[in-house]
């Protein structure tokens, strides 16, 4: 599926950026599937989430797939990107510097609260371009309810060099696929020997791990949204629900059945 890239500013304009009076606002758009803002910064943190849909988040050289019930948190001027992997309801928070719940922390994984989700959505009722005694509440109550959220981290580790890349992301948009080392050493022109030692030099895994990682980091969402998991297995490669559970479980300390539990 062709990816149609767009600027930072050219989905978000008219926003609002957080300042002292107001230190958190956000935007609402909902964007289609295969939409991708380009790597980016900004003054401000940003509380990536979508109220539905689901989104994939590069930062740091790690990438992220988060569905509904995640948000990714980035810090004031990290470079990051985002892709729609699923049509979504897009609403990005954003967060003055100075306001900063993860200090430190250039990347964080959060679960999204019922209090957080029911949050974001009455900041979004209020004009952004007239802060009030009640969006300055909203934003208290916010950044109170931040830093006790618990993290499940699905992080994907992404490579800086270009055939390694170009790999990882062809089995980002394909995690079900089952070809070889040795295949995708001759698709990116490197040997399958190089292609092993970068792995283990950029990412600190195997080749095998890595493509684990990344098909455990795309059952998210699937499961998220009612996918049986024996559909969930196939499609990511494994050859059995019972083999998928069994990896999910040697990662996650838990069965998905309890670790997507709200």
């Amino acid at each position: 599926m062709p990816v149609t890239v767009v600027t930072h500013t050219e989905p978000f304009a008219g926003h609002r950026s957080p300042n002292s009076e107001q230190p958190v606002t956000m935007i609402a758009r909902d964007l289609s599937a295969a939409r991708s803002l380009r790597p980016h910064r900004h003054a401000y943190a940003q509380l990536t989430l979508a109220l539905e849909g689901v989104l994939q988040v590069t930062a740091e050289d790690s990438s992220w797939i988060v569905p509904p019930q995640r948000a990714i948190w980035v810090a004031a001027n990290v470079e990051h990107a985002v892709t729609v992997v699923e049509a979504a309801r897009l609403r990005p928070v954003y967060i003055s510097a100075s306001h900063d719940p993860f200090p430190g922390e250039p990347c964080k994984v959060l679960e999204v609260s019922p209090l957080l989700r029911e949050l974001v959505m009455a900041l979004e009722q209020l004009d952004p371009a007239a802060p009030s005694a009640r969006s300055r509440m909203i934003s208290d109550l916010m950044l109170d309810e931040l830093p006790r959220l618990a993290t499940r981290p699905i992080r994907v580790p992404m490579p800086r060099d270009k055939r390694l890349k170009s790999l990882c992301d062809a089995l980002l948009a394909n995690p079900g696929a089952q070809q070889t080392l040795e295949h995708w050493a001759q698709q990116v022109g490197a040997s399958e020997r190089t292609l092993a030692r970068l792995f283990e030099k950029e990412l600190g895994m195997s080749f095998g791990q890595w493509r684990q990682q990344a098909r455990l980091a795309h059952a998210a969402p699937m499961i998220a949204r009612g996918m049986p998991l024996s559909q969930v297995a196939e499609q990511l490669g494994y050859t059995s629900q019972s083999a998928f559970t069994a990896m999910f479980r040697k990662t996650f300390g838990s069965p998905p059945s309890v670790f997507f539990a709200r």
